[in-house]
C-alpha cells in the first residue's frame, strides 16, 4: 500500500514536471539566463534575480520543513501565519520607503501591516467562521499566503508608483497647496491614479482566467484529486479574494502616502 501511494505521488509530480538531475539543471540555467538577460540589458536587476533564486530555495526547503511540524496544530499554524504577515509588510515597506534606520524600518513595516495582513486577516477569519473554510493548519496556511503575497504585491507597486508620481509632478502639489489644499488632499490628487495602477494585474489575470492561464491553484486541487468542477470554484474564490484584499491595499496604502505616513 505503501509502494502504491508513493507511486501515486510521483506520477502526480511527473504529471508537471519530471523530478530529477536534469530539473536542477534546467533551473540553474534559467536563473542564469535570466540574469544575463537582466545584465546586458541594463537593468540592474541582475544580482537581485540570483539572490532571489538562492533566497526562494532555502526559503522553500525551509517551509516543507516547518510546515510539517505546524500544519498539524492550529496555534502553531496561526503563529506561523503571522511570521509571514511580518514578513510581507516588512518586503512593501522596504520596497516603499527603501532602507532607512532599524527604528524607522520596524515603523514602516507595522504600518504596512494595515494594507498588508489587516484585510487578509479580516477575510480568513471570516469565512472561517462562517464555516467555508476548515479552520485547520492545512487550509488556513496556503490561503491566508496566497492573499498575503497579493495585497504585498499590489502594495508594493501602489507606494512606489504613488511616490514616483509625486516626485515627477511635485509642481502640481506646490501649485495644489498654493491654492488652499491641504497636504493630504494636495498629494492625494496627484498620486491616487498612479496608485490604482497597482489593480491592473490582478483584474486582467482574473478577466483572462481560463483563456490564458490556467492558475496554480486550480492545477494544483486537480492534480490532487479534486473534481475539476471543484477546483474551478475553488479558483474563483481565490481571485475574488485578491481582487478584495487588493482593493483595501490600493486604498490604504495611498491613504499611507497622502498623509506623509509612508
Amino acid at each position: 500500500m505503501r509502494q502504491g501511494n508513493d507511486e501515486g505521488v510521483n506520477d502526480i509530480g511527473n504529471a508537471v514536471v519530471r523530478i530529477g538531475p536534469a530539473l536542477g539543471v534546467v533551473v540553474v540555467v534559467l536563473v542564469v539566463a535570466a540574469a544575463l538577460v537582466n545584465y546586458l540589458g541594463a537593468t540592474g536587476h541582475a544580482q537581485q534575480v540570483v539572490i532571489a533564486a538562492i533566497r526562494a530555495a532555502g526559503q522553500l526547503a525551509a517551509l516543507a520543513a516547518v510546515l510539517a511540524v505546524v500544519i498539524g496544530s492550529l496555534w502553531a499554524s496561526t503563529l506561523f501565519v503571522a511570521v509571514m504577515a511580518t514578513v510581507a509588510a516588512a518586503t512593501s515597506a522596504g520596497r516603499i520607503v527603501g532602507r532607512r534606520a532599524p527604528i524607522r524600518a520596524i515603523g514602516s513595516t507595522l504600518w504596512c501591516l494595515l494594507p498588508v495582513a489587516v484585510p487578509t486577516i479580516v477575510v480568513v477569519a471570516g469565512i472561517v467562521t462562517l464555516g467555508v473554510l476548515p479552520a485547520t493548519g492545512l487550509a488556513i496556511i496556503p490561503t491566508a499566503g496566497i492573499m498575503f503575497g497579493g495585497a504585498m504585491n499590489t502594495t508594493s507597486l501602489a507606494g512606489r508608483r504613488a511616490h514616483d508620481e509625486l516626485t515627477t509632478r511635485r509642481g502640481e502639489v506646490d501649485a495644489a497647496l498654493s491654492l488652499g489644499f491641504v497636504p493630504r488632499e494636495a498629494r492625494m490628487e496627484i498620486s491616487r491614479s498612479a496608485a490604482a495602477t497597482a489593480l491592473i494585474p490582478g483584474i486582467d489575470q482574473t478577466r483572462s482566467v481560463g483563456l490564458v492561464t490556467i492558475p496554480g491553484a486550480f492545477v494544483g486541487m486537480v492534480l490532487g484529486g479534486a473534481s475539476v468542477t471543484t477546483a474551478a470554484i475553488m479558483q474563483l474564490f481565490v481571485l475574488i479574494s485578491l481582487l478584495a484584499v487588493s482593493a483595501v491595499a490600493v486604498v490604504v496604502t495611498t491613504e499611507l502616502v497622502a498623509r506623509g505616513i509612508l
